[in-house]
């Protein structure tokens, strides 16, 4: 049986948690991705914030059009009850100039009482890398 992942969050329920969002980033899909933020979700993502699915669904959108063959990992770093904490990693080549990626960042997520998430905080470091250094 799967649990649900809803808080309060256990060792188990944020893990299959983390792997959710890593699974839905990967595909890659504004609206796959959109549906695990609540309707007025508050993003920070580097130098920007926004609030709400569809300010979420476009910047993944605009995010994708730059960033071609994205793969990402992330791991549960920590949990409480209704929070947890990530280090992720990804992969990418710039669309317009080939050149190759990796970014490191951290999030920091925040959940309704339904699982979704209401808070997104993210701080993301790009390092250039040669095609042959990619580990994803």
């Amino acid at each position: 049986m799967t649990p649900k992942l809803v808080p309060p969050f256990t060792a188990e329920t944020a893990r299959a948690k983390v792997q959710f969002a890593e699974d839905a980033w990967n595909s890659r899909d504004p609206e796959r991705v959109a549906l695990a933020y609540s309707e007025e979700s508050d993003w920070r993502n580097r130098g920007q914030f926004f609030k709400g699915r569809d300010a979420i669904k476009a910047f993944l959108r605009d995010k994708w059009s730059r960033e071609a063959d994205y793969k990402l990992k992330k791991d549960l770093w920590a949990f409480t009850d209704n929070r947890i904490s990530v280090a992720f990693f990804y992969e990418w080549q710039d669309a317009e100039t080939g050149q190759w990626f990796r970014s490191h960042g951290n999030e920091q997520w925040e959940f309704d009482r339904d699982g979704l998430m209401a808070r997104r905080e993210s701080s993301v470091n790009d390092i250039p890398i040669k095609e042959e250094e990619r580990r994803l």
